[in-house]
């Protein structure tokens, strides 16, 4: 278990405060076993549903803890953040829901499903022709110069704790779990997860989930220091890109993740059309990574209780069609 004296400990209670505070605007999502998909890993595999979370995917929950705790003062100067869509979206219906103004700055590579969506959501979208990390820094810049608040998708103890109530449910609905695979983009929420896991179920593993063609994290947790990488293009967009600099979750994905694996663009179809299959789910690219890291690794935890975090479902119906055909 993490020592009290790491950052995880105040963590652990920011995380325990939000998964408090934020029902019912924030749905408990169900965990449930897939026959299928555990007679094919030999594993009782369970998957989190996060795809069923409000605005289709896991980043409500950050950026409606964010907004639950803004400060009087910042709410008239509303909110600045990049996004490749569904950090954008989530908090795009935060910011509605409390009447504070949300501008999302995009890299013009992103989904137009869900700029789109960002936009029905009634904020505003920039699109920059950049790099998603040198869209983050442009953003931020942007917000100082404005004086507005800018919230990182991930390098925010606040946001990071939202998502960590998903590691409170999990403890909860399945207390004996060996195992949780989670795909990784800036590590948001495998540190959330992972830190309400190391105090509720310290034996369960977390294990970080790559595509082998955008793994900057990973390769920095090996480097052991964060660094850049040119990365190629995957059917998981919602963890492509850099990590900032001085990022918080590079320390706590460092204590924090018992294990990394890395799938091939292949394997992500293959477990976004198994998906399809056994549970007639459309689940987006970032989902089907931490699939196919799960069925990789299956024979590792043969026999044992393992979870997988579909993390969202917001993908185009012809990208999603022609990734599984």
């Amino acid at each position: 278990m993490v020592s009290p004296s790491t950052p995880s400990s105040s963590l652990f209670a920011s995380i325990q405060d939000a998964h408090a505070a934020l029902r019912p605007q924030v749905a408990v999502t169900p965990l449930v076993q897939s026959h299928g998909l555990s007679s094919l890993s030999d594993c009782e595999l369970y998957l989190k549903c996060e795809h069923l979370q409000h605005t289709g995917s896991f980043k409500f929950r950050g950026a409606s803890n964010k907004v639950r705790l803004l400060e009087a003062r910042q709410r008239p100067r509303g909110l600045v953040t990049a996004s490749s869509g569904n950090h954008g979206q989530g908090l795009a219906l935060a910011g509605r829901q409390a009447g504070v103004a949300v501008t999302v700055y995009a890299s013009g590579s992103a989904s137009p499903l869900k700029l789109d969506a960002i936009r029905a959501l009634g904020a505003t979208v920039i699109t920059l022709d950049l790099d998603p990390l040198s869209v983050e820094l442009e953003a931020a810049r942007q917000a100082r110069l404005q004086g507005a608040l800018f919230v990182s998708p991930y390098n925010d103890q606040q946001v990071i704790a939202g998502q960590g109530t998903i590691g409170m449910e999990l403890a909860e609905q399945l207390p004996e779990l060996d195992a949780v695979f989670v795909a990784v983009g800036g590590g948001g929420m495998i540190s959330g997860i992972g830190t309400a896991l190391r105090q509720l179920a310290p034996r369960c593993q977390v294990i970080g989930c790559w595509p082998s063609n955008a793994p900057t994290l990973q390769r920095s947790l090996e480097a052991g220091h964060i660094i850049e990488m040119e990365e190629l293009e995957t059917l998981s967009d919602g963890t492509a890109g850099g990590v900032e600099p001085d990022s918080i979750t590079f320390p706590l994905c460092q204590a924090l993740i018992d294990a990394t694996v890395l799938v091939s663009e292949d394997e992500i179809r293959e477990a976004m059309r198994l998906l399809a299959h056994h549970e007639r789910w459309i689940v987006e690219g970032a989902a089907g990574v931490a699939l196919a890291g799960a069925l990789q690794m299956a024979n590792r935890y043969r026999g044992k209780r393992v979870a997988v975090v579909l993390c969202g479902r917001n993908i185009m119906l012809e990208k999603f069609l022609g990734a599984v055909q």
